[in-house]
């Protein structure tokens, strides 16, 4: 890709199970998010309440994909550039325009993809000592 080409941001552009697919796998996100399953990925983007999109002749580049609720919590649980074009501040650009559609005070948190890690201290994020998850309700005990 032409990374002199013009980019274009959008906030909450519809973007379809295809092209985010498409992106996916042009990040090391897409070892990490159910690529094969459409109705899973379609779901995602459907149930997003904030997507910070980058294009470039009509063409995904990026992505910043977040639950929130606008004025105390963001979860941004996605954010995807094309790898053939990383390092340019198009990722930046995604979590800028992300944290300007919330709140002053509201919080952005991510959970970092493991290559990722040293990235995000670099561009202001504070390391949180504490995340969990729970992917199988048979594992709650009550």
């Amino acid at each position: 890709m032409n990374v002199t080409m013009d980019i274009e941001y959008k906030i909450n552009q519809p973007i379809n199970a295809t092209q985010f697919i498409g992106l996916l796998k042009k990040t090391s996100l897409g070892d990490r998010r159910p690529v094969e399953n459409e109705v899973v990925i379609q779901g995602m983007l459907d149930h997003a309440n904030l997507i910070v999109s980058a294009w470039s002749n009509n063409q995904l580049i990026g992505v910043a994909r977040s639950v929130t609720d606008f004025h105390f919590c963001c979860y941004l649980s996605d954010i995807a550039v094309d790898e053939t074009i990383q390092s340019k501040g198009i990722g930046k650009q995604l979590i800028k325009l992300t944290k300007e559609a919330l709140a002053p005070d509201c919080m952005l948190v991510l959970l970092s993809a493991p290559k990722a890690q040293t990235y995000y201290p670099k561009i202001g994020f504070d390391a949180h000592p504490s995340a969990w998850t729970l992917h199988d309700i048979n594992n709650l005990k009550i």
